[in-house]
């Protein structure tokens, strides 16, 4: 062989096997949370088969990584606490206390402070994340569950599932600013890439609401239908986009799909049948595929993203409740 072919030839083989070695390694692995087993689910996202199991507090739900991505934080609802887990050696550090009754909770970008719906109690608490200490209680509507922090940390959104409310409130004293009216039973959000537009779930109302960051202006309300499903039974709670804003990704519940929405022109582009109550969503560290966490039947659904086509239903313990990656 030439010897310039053989140092072409070489290269290329060499630049390929980077490439699929960066691939694998940004597949990564999915912890799910799985509500009845008390435990987390491992799930390589190479393979798309489970690798092993971390126990954790009791019920846990809402997951989220530290602002560093080294912690995972596992609220546990039946705990009144988060599991702190030290992601490289998958070993829990500390139990936090969130109060009774904690939801769903968010982290401020310094990742100082951890903000905290109490569904039983009406209200959001912060708390100081390296000490744990209480900071304030702030009340809002009955049964808080969504809480997203601004990305300069000043503002802090809350849902009230029984008062269809978005609370507005200032990170700095914890002032309710605004209380704005979305549909019914709202339940979590996103925040597009550039912060202007704050999207709802509205769990009975089977849309999104989109506010305008500005004003609070309802800048649209996208209702979700399905061919030979009732409206009731079309329930959006989990939501996630894409890094550079363009797509949406809605959980539809007991509707057992999941909608793909073009985030520009506000449309459905594609629905997809995965498991029973499709719960919460997820996307991989290079966006391809999105991982669909079904409560009612106990699995995940991996979806390729291009082609709106799921892959693989791998089961992942019992009712399992939400999915974070670690690529």
């Amino acid at each position: 062989m030439n010897p310039c072919r053989l140092i072409i030839a070489t290269t290329t083989a060499l630049l390929c096997a980077a490439a699929i070695g960066t691939q694998a390694q940004a597949q990564g692995v999915a912890f799910i949370s799985s509500e009845k087993d008390n435990a987390l689910t491992l799930l390589d996202l190479k393979t798309l088969s489970v690798i092993g199991t971390l126990p954790t507090c009791q019920r846990p739900r809402h997951m989220q990584r530290s602002p560093d991505g080294k912690l995972l934080i596992v609220a546990c609802a039946e705990s009144n606490a988060a599991d702190v887990i030290d992601i490289a050696s998958r070993k829990s550090l500390r139990r936090l206390p969130l109060s009774d009754g904690p939801e769903a909770f968010d982290l401020s970008p310094d990742g100082k402070t951890l903000y905290v719906s109490n569904e039983d109690e009406a209200l959001l608490s912060v708390i100081d994340f390296a000490s744990g200490k209480l900071l304030r209680q702030v009340p809002v509507g009955k049964e808080p569950e969504g809480v997203k922090v601004s990305a300069d940390g000043k503002t802090v959104w809350v849902t009230s599932e029984v008062a269809s409310l978005v609370h507005v409130i200032s990170s700095a004293d914890g002032k309710v600013l605004k209380n704005v009216p979305v549909g019914k039973r709202p339940r979590r959000f996103a925040l597009t890439p550039d912060g202007k537009s704050l999207w709802v779930t509205n769990e009975l109302g089977a849309s999104v609401t989109v506010l305008s960051t500005a004003d609070y202006s309802t800048i649209a309300t996208l209702v979700f239908e399905l061919k030979g499903v009732r409206s009731a039974d079309i329930t959006p709670v989990g939501i996630t986009m894409t890094r550079d804003g363009k797509r949406a990704f809605v959980a539809l519940g007991r509707a057992n799909h999941v909608a793909f929405v073009d985030v520009a022109s506000l449309k459905v582009t594609d629905l997809v049948l995965v498991g029973k109550r499709a719960w919460n969503v997820a996307l991989d560290g290079a966006e391809a595929r999105l991982l669909v966490v079904n409560g009612l039947s106990d699995d995940l659904t991996v979806v390729d993203v291009a082609s709106a086509k799921p892959i693989k239903t791998v089961p992942v313990g019992r009712v399992p409740y939400a999915a974070v990656v670690v690529d």
